[in-house]
């Protein structure tokens, strides 16, 4: 299991764009990911999921990722959000 605080660079949050590119790229990979904000819990595979987190602007988000390649999967998701979902 490998985990990392993310922070959410987009003025608009985590809707539905970024939302569906961390699925998109988190389908690629056999590990199971998670994300944590807020106490609530959610599966990272999930668009649904993401949206209802209500991630917003500089939110501060545990990613867990747990698998073969964890790894992988992980420095994945980091580049989205370094990369402000090439939305700026």
């Amino acid at each position: 299991m490998v985990k990392a605080k993310l922070v959410v660079e987009t003025r608009a949050g985590l809707h539905t764009r970024p939302a569906s590119q961390i699925v998109k790229v988190a389908s690629r990979y056999r590990s199971d990911i998670f994300f944590e904000y807020e106490n609530a819990r959610v599966n990272a595979k999930s668009i649904m999921g993401i949206i209802t987190l209500g991630a917003v602007y500089r939110a501060e988000i545990l990613c867990i990722c747990e698998g073969e390649d964890e790894n992988e999967l992980l420095a994945a998701i980091r580049r989205l959000f370094e990369n402000r979902f090439e939305e700026e």
